[in-house]
């Protein structure tokens, strides 16, 4: 799971030229959901969300108050292009929970923070809809977060990747039985030497 988490002076959702949703000042995410989550990494992007020190205290001092802490607002999106991986140039979004499942999920995690924190306050736009989102940045501050099962996921599956490779290179640069043989040298003498087809190896290859 990933989230681009926005502190905004203010943010809103248009839909077909409706405004549908607006926050005042607190935080805007943007959430992409991955095929491979589970209410695990939802639980653990709720917690980090709402406990992320982005805001100032009453004396000034910066990245000291969660938006909990100030009792702001949290308006979420969901945006499935955050699973985006690039083929060339071609965006691919294979990695993204398919629609049907990613509804019931996304509404799963806006239940969890309301829950956790106050439901007035947090805010949604239209699953699924064409939306313009308004996000009026406050810094600029941007946190990109991704949930550590999806991470480790990812590593193991470049690691796997790297060894397929490698063990692929090394059949490859092993030469076999019949090659050893071939460039084994016979002495001229040697009755079992022939130059007919009986000695030819490359006939005996399956195609």
């Amino acid at each position: 799971m990933k989230a681009i988490v926005q502190r905004v002076a203010q943010a809103s959702v248009t839909v077909g030229g409706e405004q549908i949703s607006s926050i005042g000042r607190g935080l805007c995410v943007l959430l992409g959901i991955s095929l491979e989550d589970t209410q695990r990494e939802l639980e653990h992007m709720v917690r980090k969300i709402l406990n992320l020190r982005v805001f100032e205290d009453e004396s000034g001092k910066h990245w000291s108050k969660s938006v909990m802490d100030k009792q702001y607002e949290v308006l979420c999106v969901s945006q499935f292009t955050l699973q985006c991986i690039l083929k060339g140039n071609k965006p691919d979004y294979h990695m993204a929970m398919p629609t049907e499942q990613a509804e019931s999920f996304y509404n799963n995690f806006l239940e969890q923070l309301r829950k956790a924190y106050k439901p007035e306050l947090i805010k949604d736009g239209k699953f699924g809809a064409y939306m313009q989102v308004h996000i009026q940045n406050d810094g600029p501050v941007t946190i990109e977060l991704e949930s550590p099962a999806a991470t480790v996921d990812l590593k193991q599956l470049t690691k796997l990747e790297k060894q397929q490779q490698r063990k692929e290179k090394t059949r490859t640069k092993v030469p076999s039985e019949s090659s050893r043989e071939r460039n084994v040298p016979r002495n001229k003498d040697d009755p079992s030497a022939s130059s007919g087809a009986e000695g030819d190896v490359s006939s005996e290859r399956e195609p």
